[in-house]
Order: C-alpha cells, then structure tokens, then sequence
C-alpha cells in the first residue's frame, strides 16, 4: 500500500534534510577529523578499563573518566612527544653527517656498482642509470630538495603549533565525554539506525573489535619491530641506530615488507663496504627475527580477532594509509571488516527469507 502523496513528499523532504544536515556537520568536522577519529579510537580502547573503574569508584564516572584520561595522556601522548624530539634530535646529527661528508653515500654506490653483474650494468644502462656520475648527481639533487622538504616542514612544525594543540586540546576534550557518556551515546546510536536490533549489535561490535584489535595489534608489532632493529643496529655500531628503529617501527604499519625497507639497504651497505660479518649478522637477524616478528604476531593479534585473512589485512591496510595517511592504518581495516560484516548479514538476510 502506497503513502498518500502528501506523507510521501514529507518523508523525502526529511531524507533531503537529514542527508543535508549530516553532511554539513560532517563538512564542519572535517579540518578536525584527526583529533575526533583518534578521540573514538582512544575512547573504545580504553572503555573497558573505564568501566571497570567506574565500578570499583562506585558509579563517579566523572573521577573515573579523568583517572583514565590521564593514564592516555601519561601512558600514550607524553612517550609519543618523548619518542618525536628524540628522533628529531637523531635525525638532524645524520643529516649534518651526510651534509659533511662523514656518511659518504656516492661511496656507497660506487661501491655498489662494482659489485654489480654484467646483466644488470645493461639493464641499469638502458634505464638511463648506468653512469656512476650522473647518479650522484642525480642523487644530490634528491639530498637537496630532500633538505629542502625537511626545512620546510620543520618550518611548519614551529608555525602549527597552535594547531596541534589546538587538535589535542579537542581531541582530550572529546575523549573525555566519550569515556564518561559512552554508554548512553552508544544507546543513542543504535536506536537511530534503522536496522533489527541484532544486526546493529553485530555491527557495532565488529566495528569496535576491529579497532581494538588493529590498534593494539599494529603498535605491538610496531614496538617489537623498532626496538628489535634499532638494538641489533646499535649492536652492529650503525649510527642513529634510535632514528633508523623509528622508521622501522613506522614502517612496520606496512605488512611483511615494511621493516626490511630500512633494514635490508643497510645491510647491502655493510657487504659493499667490506663488513661482511656485520651485513650477514644483520641480514639473518632481520629475517630470522624481526621477519618472525610481523610474521607471527600481526596474524595473531590483528588477523585472528578480526577474522580476516591475512592478505585482506594488508591490502586494505595499504589502500587506507594510501587514501588516509598513517590514520588509515586503522580506517583500512575497519572498512574491510565492516565490509564482510554487511554483505554476512545480507546473506544471512536472503537464506532467512528462503526457509
């Protein structure tokens, strides 16, 4: 049975608005998207804890939502900072090494050339790289506006300062009404969404799992992967060894690959430059060790609590990082799963309906 036209233009023109209205709020919170995503984020993992110190506080969530705030910002942001200066104080002593010539890197090529085969000295000929000298030059001029980029953006760091606290002063602000409403705005959430009550459990509860589990399982990995690589690297006397288990851990974000991007090139390093046993050292370590580490423990704590296989993990972590930038280490995965989770219960829908 058909609406009367009049009930008809009313529900479109309600549809109308709410589209409108939910895409201008979002349009608003978009410049602060970083510090509201990372609010939610912090919000869910943290959620248990909360609960459990609400209970044991006797229902003051406000005491207890401050206690956990706090324990995020002690626990999370302030090693975070620590982490940043220390990188940035590493990373400026080997720029200034390269910049004098300490680190000799047209070395390293000449070097590596030497050692090339026949075969490869062509192909590299024919793919315009195959004089020596005009890949330092090249590689100069990258040295150069690589400086440039990184003067720059140290620039924008002094000039967004405000910004930054700006978003962390939000997002704080934010993480606390979440952990303290979370309950009841959950509650709120659920009964707007026109779906069957079990379907939006489902839903939500895969959305939070998901979340958790990426979160927890790719800083776990992160962690073991940097400090593993900066430990053998500073066993091995490899300078800014605290720098190079940064960008492994960064660089961990990237499934099965990500690590051996800093490790592997500088063992090559250490064979061309006649360290061999450095350079073996460092390759079996690096694929022995720090290889089992992202081959063991991101399947387990991010693939197993998220029931997706491995290589949807790493292509939908690949794609979100591609469109949203390190936030999409978590943004990747949680549309994947929330993918799955849709189309499962479609199907279950449809074989329901069948019976």
């Amino acid at each position: 049975m058909h609406e009367p036209p009049v009930q008809e233009l009313q529900h479109r023109t309600f549809l109308v608005m709410l589209v409108a209205v939910s895409a201008a709020f979002a349009w608003i919170l978009w410049p602060l998207f970083g510090a509201v995503f990372w609010a939610v984020v912090l919000a869910i993992l943290f959620a248990p804890f909360q609960r459990r110190l609400a209970s044991s506080m006797r229902g003051r969530h406000n005491l207890a939502a401050l206690v956990t705030l706090a324990i995020c910002l002690v626990g999370v942001l302030l090693p975070m900072a620590l982490v940043m200066s220390s990188l940035l104080r590493e990373a400026s002593q080997v720029y200034a090494d390269v910049q004098a010539k300490r680190i000799d890197v047209g070395a390293f090529f000449q070097q590596l050339y030497a050692a090339l085969p026949g075969w490869v000295l062509g192909l590299l000929d024919r793919l315009g790289l195959g004089n020596v000298d005009d890949v330092q030059d090249k590689l100069s001029s990258g040295i150069g506006q690589a400086s440039k980029v990184v003067a720059t953006q140290a620039m924008n760091i002094g000039q967004n300062t405000f910004d930054f606290f700006v978003s962390l002063a939000v997002m704080l602000y934010v993480l606390f009404f979440l952990l303290r409403d979370g309950p009841s705005l959950k509650r709120r959430v659920l009964r707007s969404i026109p779906l069957d009550a079990q379907h939006k459990e489902r839903l939500f509860g895969t959305f939070a799992t998901v979340i958790r589990a990426t979160v927890k399982g790719n800083v776990v990995v992160a962690i073991v992967q940097g400090a593993l690589g900066g430990l053998i690297l500073w066993f091995l006397g490899i300078q800014g060894p605290f720098l190079w288990g940064v960008v492994m851990a960064v660089l961990s974000l990237l499934p099965a690959v990500g690590a051996a991007m800093v490790w592997a090139p500088i063992a090559v390093y250490l064979l061309l430059a006649g360290a061999m046993w450095k350079g073996i050292t460092l390759i079996a370590f690096g694929v022995l060790v720090i290889g089992l580490v992202d081959n063991v423990l991101r399947p387990i704590l991010v693939g197993k609590d998220t029931r997706m296989p491995d290589y949807l993990v790493l292509v939908s972590t690949l794609g979100g990082i591609s469109l949203f930038g390190l936030n999409g280490f978590v943004i990747g995965p949680v549309i994947a799963a929330m993918f799955l989770a849709v189309w499962a219960l479609v199907s279950e829908s449809k074989a329901a309906s069948q019976v």
